[in-house]
C-alpha cells in the first residue's frame, strides 16, 4: 500500500515533473489527474519545500470498492480507524473526494451520517460544510483540518478499491503572499514570478544539500529567495544594476523575516557574456521578453521570439565550458499561446538543444509538452526546460 498522497496543483503535470525529480518515479504512482501516490512516509516528505503539491496526506487504509454507498458503510463500520477522536474537545472533520462517481449531495449527506454516528458515540464534532467534492486549502487551513483536533478524510479512487488519507500539510496561502506581495522590491516589467513556480524551478533543476544554485537573471531575487529559504547556497547575477540593488533589499528583508539565506554573492554580468565563480547548479527564469496584454501580429511575435531565442542560445553557449560536465539546469523560457487555438510557440533552440551540448531531461511520468505554467488567457506563459550538460 502506497504511503503518502500528493494532491496536486492547478497544472499537475509540473507537479508530478517535480515530484519525481526528486523521489524519483520508482516511488510514485500516478492515480489520476489530481493525485499522485508517494511510496515515502509522510514525515520523510519536506512538504514545505513543493511548489506544486497542495496537499500531502497520509494513507490510513484501503476500502476494496468504488461505490458510494459501500465506501460510506465501510467509513461508518471502521470509525475508530477512519476518523480517530481527540483526546479532549471538539473534532473539526472534513470530506473531499478525489476521482469517485459521486455527487455534491452524496457526499454532504456521508458527511453528516459521520457526524451523527461520532455524536452519539459520545464526540463533540463539527462538519466543514461542503461547496465542492474537495476542500480548498483556505478550508483546510481555517478550521485547522491538518491539526491536533482536525482531520480531512481524504477518499480517492484507485483502480477498483477506494485509498482513505488524511491531510497532513497544506500549501501555506498566507506564507506565500508575504513572500511574493510582502516583498520590498517588486517589479511587474519583469515577470512577477510566484514564489511556488520558483520553488518547482529549484526542485527540477534538483541541487543535492550542499549546492551553490545560480540565477544568472535574478531579477527582483525570488529564485534566490526560494533557495536560500531551503537551505541551498545562492549566487545570482544580473544585466541591470538596479535589480542587483533590488534583490540586495529583498534577501535582506527574507534574512530579516525567515533567517534566510545566511549570505549570497550577487553580481552585475550579462549572462551571455558573464564568467561566474564557481557554481553547482542553475535555476532561473530566463528572459521573457515583452509582456503582451493581446495576442500580437505574427510579425511582431517572430521578432519577439527571435530576440528571446538570440540572447536564450548566446547564454547557453557562454555557460557551457563553466558548468560541469552532467551539470542540469532548470530554465523557464517564454512560451506564446494563440488563443485560436491554444496552441504554443516554442523558442527554436529546444529541436536543436543537442548542437548546444546540453540533453533535454525528459520525465517518465510528465510529458514535457505539459510543462508550461500558464494561466487562462495569459499569452506569455513559462516553459519550464531541464537540461544538462553533455
Amino acid at each position: 500500500m502506497i504511503k503518502a498522497l500528493a494532491i496536486l496543483g492547478r497544472q499537475p503535470a509540473i507537479g508530478i515533473a517535480e515530484l519525481e525529480a526528486i523521489y524519483g518515479s520508482e516511488l510514485l504512482r500516478v492515480i489520476n489527474n489530481d493525485v499522485v501516490g508517494v511510496d515515502v512516509e509522510v514525515g520523510d516528505i519536506v512538504f514545505d519545500r513543493l511548489g506544486g503539491t497542495i496537499k500531502l496526506c497520509r494513507v490510513v487504509g484501503e476500502i476494496n470498492s468504488v461505490d458510494w454507498i459501500a465506501v460510506e458503510k465501510s467509513l461508518l463500520s471502521n470509525l475508530d480507524l477512519y476518523v480517530p477522536r481527540p483526546t479532549s474537545g471538539k473534532l473539526q472533520l472534513g470530506l473531499s473526494v478525489y476521482g469517485l462517481n459521486v455527487g455534491l449531495r452524496q457526499v454532504q449527506n456521508s458527511g453528516l451520517r459521520l457526524k451523527q454516528t461520532l455524536r452519539n458515540a459520545g464526540q463533540s464534532v463539527r462538519l466543514v460544510p461542503n461547496q465542492s467534492l474537495q476542500l480548498n486549502s483556505a478550508q483546510v487551513l481555517h478550521n485547522r483540518l491538518d491539526g491536533d483536533k482536525g482531520i480531512e478524510l481524504i477518499l480517492v479512487k484507485d483502480g477498483g478499491r477506494t485509498v482513505v488519507a488524511h491531510t497532513s500539510a497544506v500549501q501555506n496561502i498566507t506564507s506565500y503572499t508575504i513572500r511574493d506581495r510582502g516583498r520590498p522590491k517588486r517589479d511587474a516589467r519583469v515577470g512577477m514570478l510566484p514564489p511556488k513556480l520558483a520553488q518547482i524551478i529549484i526542485n527540477l533543476a534538483n541541487p543535492s544539500a550542499l549546492d551553490v544554485v545560480l540565477d544568472p537573471f535574478c531579477g527582483t531575487g525570488v529564485v534566490l529567495q526560494e533557495a536560500g529559504l531551503m537551505g541551498y547556497e545562492v549566487y545570482g547575477s544580473d544585466l541591470e544594476p538596479r535589480m542587483i540593488e533590488f534583490t540586495q533589499t529583498n534577501l535582506e528583508w527574507s534574512r530579516e523575516r525567515f533567517n534566510r539565506p545566511k549570505d549570497w554573492i550577487l553580481e552585475v554580468g550579462d549572462a551571455t557574456g558573464h564568467q561566474w565563480q564557481p557554481f553547482d547548479t542553475i535555476a532561473s527564469e530566463a528572459y521573457l521578453g515583452q509582456p503582451f496584454s493581446a495576442f500580437p501580429d505574427i510579425d511582431k511575435l517572430h521578432s519577439v521570439i527571435h530576440t528571446c531565442n538570440l540572447i536564450t542560445e548566446n547564454f547557453l553557449r557562454n555557460l557551457y565550458p563553466q558548468l560541469k560536465s552532467g551539470g542540469r539546469i532548470c530554465l523557464a523560457v517564454p512560451a506564446w499561446q494563440d488563443p485560436k487555438n491554444s496552441a504554443f510557440y516554442h523558442l527554436p533552440l529546444l529541436d536543436h538543444i543537442g548542437s548546444l551540448g546540453y540533453n533535454r531531461v525528459s520525465f517518465s511520468l510528465a510529458s514535457n509538452r505539459d510543462l508550461i505554467y500558464y494561466r487562462p488567457g495569459q499569452v506569455v506563459g513559462r516553459e519550464l526546460i531541464v537540461i544538462t550538460r553533455n
